[in-house]
């Protein structure tokens, strides 16, 4: 099953469920991370509504970095322990929402990337019960002033400026999924310019949980991105920017710069 949350003819935002091969949104009442998914019995199609972010973290978003082995330098030295960030709420956008560059920056780098949905406040998760915690999965676009990722002490300008965090357009649920081994693909303006797979991750995402959830309580609607395979490259203003991981759909949002 696929969940979106959408707007139509101006109203405010909603969420539906959307069949696999199907493109009939089925309007739900309410909110399906916090009650029970029950039809309203509207119904629209795809063409008819505006796809939104289906998340927006009530929380905080966290991303790990360097998580993906390059296969073209298999005996690099890995990371013993994920390496952690965090981005906030309001870097969150949709689908075809603008990536906007800042001022700041003169190299802004895509990374796609799965977002993993928490469900449930939880803390001290051990990795074996991680599925338990896990509400669903979609795709995330972890934008990167890469510039000022060299450049500074920290990450916080270059993970968390407004618009650095495209997400969508569904979250799937669908526990036979195997996250470990999907294709990862980004386009620019219809060229394929990234490719990858699930495989080459590092810390698996249970791992991850147990991780960071000794760290920090993560709430419901948190995301957790579990980094990219290797190869990100440049946007730019005018760039179309497709991220494409196989099973989740593709996440298409254009560039601009302010």
């Amino acid at each position: 099953m696929r969940l979106v949350r959408f707007s139509a003819g101006g109203a405010d935002p909603r969420y539906a469920a959307l069949d696999n091969d199907s493109t009939k949104l089925v309007v739900l009442k309410g909110d399906p991370l916090f009650q029970t998914v029950e039809p309203s019995g509207e119904f629209f199609d795809l063409d008819e509504v505006r796809l939104l972010s289906p998340m927006i973290p009530r929380s905080k978003v966290l991303g790990a970095a360097f998580n993906f082995r390059n296969p073209a330098n298999p005996g690099a030295e890995e990371p013993k322990e994920p390496i952690v960030f965090m981005k906030p709420n309001t870097a969150v956008i949709g689908p075809d929402d603008p990536i906007v560059l800042p001022e700041w920056t003169n190299e802004v780098v895509f990374e796609t990337e799965i977002a993993v949905i928490i469900k449930t406040l939880c803390k001290d998760v051990k990795a074996a019960d991680a599925a338990e915690v896990i509400f669903g999965y979609t795709i995330a676009n972890d934008v990167t002033a890469r510039d000022r990722l060299l450049s500074d002490r920290t990450m916080l300008r270059a993970k968390t400026f407004d618009t650095s965090c495209p997400v969508g357009p569904w979250i799937t649920i669908d526990p036979q999924l195997d996250v470990n081994n999907l294709e990862v693909t980004t386009r620019i303006n219809g060229e394929i310019v990234h490719r990858g797979n699930t495989a080459d991750m590092i810390h698996k995402i249970p791992a991850l949980i147990e991780y960071i959830s000794h760290t920090c309580t993560l709430l419901p609607g948190d995301m957790i991105l579990v980094g990219t395979p290797a190869g990100n490259g440049e946007i730019k203003a005018g760039d179309i920017v497709e991220c494409e991981i196989s099973g989740l759909g593709v996440l298409r949002n254009p560039v601009v710069r302010r």
